[in-house]
């Protein structure tokens, strides 16, 4: 018998035998490939991982891709392959298809003969998972989620160890300690490269095109290079040298790392940007995927939008501005102009702006964790770091390997043969007026309730349709096992997580959690899912509905008015003698109640234990909900309501003028004026007035001027707008007849005011067309509130003009 022994140094567990010598680490996946190599007999695997060891390679050869055919059509297809003299190996696996049909395994030695075998044989049969890449499979059905063990035959190459002949195995403990550097390049309109900057991990540094010139900064390092190729071919030694595991940018994606590809095949130039002298690899189809071998790049606005952060803009100029309070160093509206003037007679301020971009993304970085998020969020999903969209992936990589535990294959869209629509969330009419005491009650996490509560799952309903007898019945004839499911049990381990991560002070953990159990509905809910089944999404949608009706009428049955409801909240108007202390008591008394209901309910009806959990959320006092505009009935997620924590009052506004980026600031500074008068002890109607007349002298004086700027992305290619042409496209073409030379870009945000000659860029000299800001920006608002309170329109209209 061979004695084994294990000895634990840092991260690293030493395993030796009679043999061999095998070092055991643990690591996190920074990037992962899939490629046919030479005199190999199948697909290798490479992966990337960052370790407390520096970087490792690790390489699994003899690989075979899958993917899976009905039993009945393995005759077919080994006919037609063989017609194509490609080659497969067909393995009889137990798994079958949502219909119940039997299912053959085709395996492929390498993935150009799995790609040209799909096309030859999806004109014949069905075909199941042949859009899951090798390299994510074999990482999904080992659980492995970011952080792994890994061991093989270690060998120490130049910067990195290379692991051979390697075994992985998932490792949910291993946080890794990432070296990043902020990347961003200046051009001109056409793309040619003026200059790049990198920042962080050491480096501080410009390559700049040009001739050398005396820096009177000396805190970074301008690197002068006399043309593109030089620039492109010192960028590459500084990334080599400085060897991040991360490349962080802004846009860094589909601009920088684009462009730079661009110019370098333009130019005849590999860019070799990966460790051990790799290359990088950039496709372009529905979204750019970009491959750099040892290392992964990490989008700021991606990983922004996928935290749920929400800015009007997503430019690094308003995100540093909200978030850091800092600036670019170019403030003008036509920066490219700027940028290449600068280029051409100030080099210096141009290198100085290149490097403070880089600078900024890294100070947003740091202060929202966004490196913590996009690891915390891998540690979850499994996708990859930089992979910030992809619910669907997500929900794909969670679920497929259970899925095949339990003896199924993943169906293809639309093998339900359904069509019908699910509704969506239930939202109550609403009782429009101004309120003393309204409580906000909020079930937690609805929809994953319900869908941890009724057993909705994928697997469940087909094994709910072939055992009815006892399945727990949903919508449109939907039935769901009691037993035979997964994803409650993955809710219940999700929800567990999320509160360990609150108790333990994790925020961006509990964050991270909180985005993927509400992308579970939305994800079942799409048709771009291969597990969408109207009966699941309606199953979800229509007991939401069921719920809120339900908690309506008992809260009625306490004595008690409900205004309204949207989704998941259920406004409760108190009577106005209650005070605060008092109101907070009927609010728990009253979710103790309702969770009390619902426990004996679903036990009665369904033989259920319910998750179903409603929260006291908030209690506003006072609380106004307008009409839809121009009618008497109420209108539907808009509000206004003051709440009051630590002897502070704060105004919420929901869905209202002030939280709406198509509206200007002297309108949004307007309607919060006029809220935060109405909601005082003593309000009168006059002091209404008395503001709306204020506002109205104020703005024929010229004092709003600067606040009456309406800010608008540019959607598309300026000459793509050719017969819907918006304001501030308007704006543009009308400012560019007269200049030029002014260039503008796609998703960048136009400034406009409406003037006497109609929608005109935003100069500070514009001649503004005041009655149009009055009809358009203040009289809405005004008679929202007044119209509410049994004002006239045409008392209204007395007091604007």
């Amino acid at each position: 018998m061979i004695n084994l022994k294990y000895v634990y140094n840092y991260s690293v567990y030493i395993k030796w035998d009679r043999t061999l010598t095998q070092a055991i680490y643990q690591g996190f996946i920074l990037s992962r490939q899939q490629y046919s190599a030479k005199n190999t007999q199948g697909i290798t695997l490479c992966y990337w991982l960052s370790s407390d060891h520096g970087p490792l390679k690790v390489i699994i050869e003899n690989q075979q891709a899958v993917f899976f055919i009905p039993l009945s059509a393995q005759h077919t297809a080994n006919t037609l392959l063989a017609q194509a003299n490609i080659k497969a190996q067909f393995n009889k696996v137990e798994l079958c298809h949502f219909s119940g049909n039997e299912c053959v395994a085709c395996y492929f030695n390498d993935i150009k003969s799995l790609y040209t075998a799909r096309a030859l044989l999806e004109q014949a049969m069905p075909i199941y998972e042949a859009d899951v890449r090798h390299s994510d499979r074999f990482l999904m059905e080992r659980f492995i989620k970011g952080g792994v063990w890994v061991t093989g035959n270690a060998t120490t190459k130049n910067g990195f160890i290379e692991i051979s002949d390697a075994k992985l195995k998932a490792n949910k403990d291993y946080t890794p300690t990432l070296t990043s550097v902020s990347l961003d390049i200046e051009c001109n309109g056409d793309g040619v490269l003026f200059s790049v900057a990198l920042v962080g991990n050491g480096l501080d540094c410009v390559l700049m095109i040009g001739e050398q010139q005396l820096q009177s900064d000396s805190t970074f390092e301008i690197d002068w290079c006399y043309d593109e190729i030089n620039l492109l071919t010192k960028l590459q030694q500084y990334i080599i040298n400085n060897d991040p595991d991360v490349i962080i940018g802004w846009n860094v994606i589909d601009f920088d790392f684009s462009l730079l590809q661009e110019r370098a095949e333009a130019l005849g130039l590999t860019l070799n940007f990966g460790r051990d002298n790799q290359p990088l690899y950039i496709n372009k189809g529905h979204y750019t995927r970009l491959t750099l071998p040892g290392r992964c790049v990490i989008d700021g606005i991606d990983t922004l939008k996928n935290a749920t952060y929400r800015f009007d803009s997503f430019s690094l100029a308003n995100v540093a501005e909200r978030v850091l309070n800092e600036s670019k160093l170019i403030k003008t509206d036509n920066r490219l102009t700027e940028i290449v003037r600068q280029f051409n007679e100030d080099k210096l301020s141009l290198a100085a702006y290149n490097r403070q971009d880089c600078i900024l993304v890294n100070q947003i970085f740091e202060k929202l964790k966004l490196f913590e998020f996009a690891i915390v969020r891998t540690q979850i999903t499994g996708l990859e770091l930089e992979r910030m969209g992809g619910s669907v992936a997500a929900f794909t990589n969670l679920y497929l390997p259970l899925l095949h535990r339990s003896g199924y294959v993943a169906p293809n869209l639309g093998d339900h043969g359904l069509s019908f629509e699910s509704p969506g969330g239930y939202v109550m009419e609403s009782t429009p007026g101004l309120y003393k005491n309204v409580l906000v009650l909020d079930f937690k996490s609805l929809y994953p309730s319900i869908m941890r509560t009724f057993c909705i799952d994928p697997l469940g309903l087909i094994a709910g349709l072939n055992a009815p007898e006892q399945a727990v019945e949903g919508f449109n004839q939907a039935l769901f096992s009691r037993t035979q499911h997964h994803l409650p049990k993955l809710i219940a381990h999700l929800t567990q997580t999320r509160q360990e991560a609150k108790e333990s002070n994790q925020p961006m953990l509990s964050q991270a959690i909180k985005i993927i159990m509400n992308s579970l509905y939305g994800v079942l809910g799409s048709k771009g899912c291969r597990f969408y089944d109207p009966r699941l999404s309606s199953s979800i949608t229509l007991r939401g509905h069921e719920i809120m009706q339900t908690t309506r009428k008992w809260i009625k049955v306490q004595g008690f008015e409900v205004i309204y409801g949207d989704t998941d909240s259920t406004f409760v108007k108190l009577s106005e003698d209650k005070s605060p202390e008092q109101c907070n008591e009927i609010g728990c008394q009253l979710v103790h109640h309702i969770n009390t209901m619902w426990q004996a309910d679903l036990k009665q009806r369904y033989d259920l234990q319910s998750y179903l959990e409603i929260e006291f959320e908030t209690h506003y006092s006072p609380f106004f909900m307008p009409t839809i505009r121009g009618k008497k009935t109420g209108s539907k997620k808009r509000y206004v309501g003051q709440v009051t924590k630590n002897n502070e009052k704060k105004l919420v506004f929901k869905g209202m003028e002030t939280v709406r980026s198509d509206w200007t600031e002297f309108a949004q500074e307007f309607q919060t004026e006029l809220f935060e008068t109405l909601f005082t002890d003593n309000f009168e109607i006059q002091q209404l007035h008395d503001i709306i007349n204020s506002y109205t002298q104020k703005l024929y004086n010229g004092e709003f001027d600067r606040k009456l700027v309406y800010r608008k992305r540019l959607g598309q290619h300026l000459n793509d707008y050719i017969k819907n042409i918006p304001p501030h496209v308007q704006a543009v073409k009308k400012y560019k007849a007269n200049h030029p030379e002014f260039e503008i870009k796609r998703g960048q945000v136009i400034e406009y005011v409406y003037a006497v000659t109609g929608a005109e860029l935003y100069t500070g000299k514009n001649t503004l067309n005041y009655p149009l800001y009055i009809q358009r920006q203040l009289d809405p608002v005004a008679q929202m509130i007044l119209s509410a309170l049994n004002t006239t329109s045409e008392s209204t209209q007395a007091s604007l003009f």
